[in-house]
């Protein structure tokens, strides 16, 4: 990151707060404040929210950011909450990510997935919870999200490790394993001048509903490539709204899986807080259509 802005950048970065996904408005480290361990000096909000699966970005998609307040000479952390209520199921995750000089990201999520009445109806048990371990990390090999040529984004790669923790029941629904692992190339640029946010990821996954119906099926068995894509736009120095959408594959004979979307407000009522609240729809889970709901996540940020 760099620690001169001319003045126009300064002015045009005092106009973009991401809230909850981007937020600039932080003054830079001073010298003293990056020999810190944790220096808390990131422009404010650039590490993006946690997305599903735990790493920093938006709700549905991975982004190129890299997790934590943390500059390039310091240590960043995060840890998150996330509630998503649609009319069939529940879904709740938490987790912590640790960014290492702006550089490298590790994070660890916990998804817990509630089936409430449809547990009843597939055999399962009223309220069964699937749960699912996700181990990822991130490395961001060239450009900058916000400094550099226009024309060069931050592109990171990413490995997520799934480990559904309900072998048993998932092989049972079709899935051909209970374990599996998602890689990702995301590309993220934020336009200081228009106020916009582009990202675009290709992710290499078998994953059924995330993983949290297992991996692989009787209709597909092998990594298929799918697309994330993110667009936002500020509001006010603190408030942003956008949308992602979210390709998946479709591996089960017994239920269609169909794409994921989201609309989304963020807000940053303060540097290290942020607040996500968002309209989701993710079709058809388990032969359950229409399951489209709201998401709320707070993510605490240092």
């Amino acid at each position: 990151m760099a620690t001169i802005l001319t003045t126009g950048r300064r002015r045009a970065a005092t106009r973009w707060s991401l809230a909850g996904l981007l937020a600039l408005g932080t003054p830079l480290a001073s010298p003293a404040q990056a020999d810190e361990t944790f220096d808390d000096a990131k422009l404010l909000l650039t590490n993006g929210v946690t997305s599903v699966e735990g790493a920093s970005g938006g709700g549905l998609a991975s982004w190129s950011t890299i997790a934590g307040r943390g500059t390039e000479r310091a240590i960043g952390v995060s840890a998150h909450v996330t509630a998503i209520a649609l009319p069939d199921y529940g879904w709740q995750s938490h987790g912590v990510s640790v960014g290492i000089h702006d550089r490298l990201e590790l994070s660890y999520a916990r998804q817990n997935f509630d089936t409430r009445k449809v547990g009843a109806a597939l055999g399962l048990g009223h309220g069964f919870k699937f749960n699912q371990d996700i181990f990822s990390a991130k490395l961001r090999l060239a450009g900058d999200l916000v400094y550099g040529p226009q024309w060069l984004p931050a592109i990171a790669v990413g490995v997520q490790h799934k480990r559904n923790l309900d072998g048993a029941i998932v092989r049972a629904v079709g899935a051909r394993s209970a374990q599996g692992t998602d890689f990702t190339l995301s590309a993220s640029k934020l336009f200081l001048s228009r106020s916009v946010l582009v990202n675009a990821t290709a992710r290499l996954t078998k994953a059924n509903q995330f993983g949290l119906l297992g991996f692989g099926g009787d209709k597909h068995g092998k990594h298929s490539l799918q697309v994330e894509g993110t667009l936002a736009y500020q509001l006010s120095r603190r408030l942003a709204v956008g949308g992602e959408y979210r390709t998946k594959p479709d591996n089960l004979g017994i239920a269609r899986e169909d794409d994921a979307l989201d609309m989304f407000v963020a807000w940053a009522p303060v540097r290290n807080l942020t607040v996500t609240g968002a309209y989701v729809d993710v079709g058809s889970i388990a032969t359950f259509g229409g399951q489209r709901g709201g998401l709320v996540q707070l993510q605490l940020a240092f």
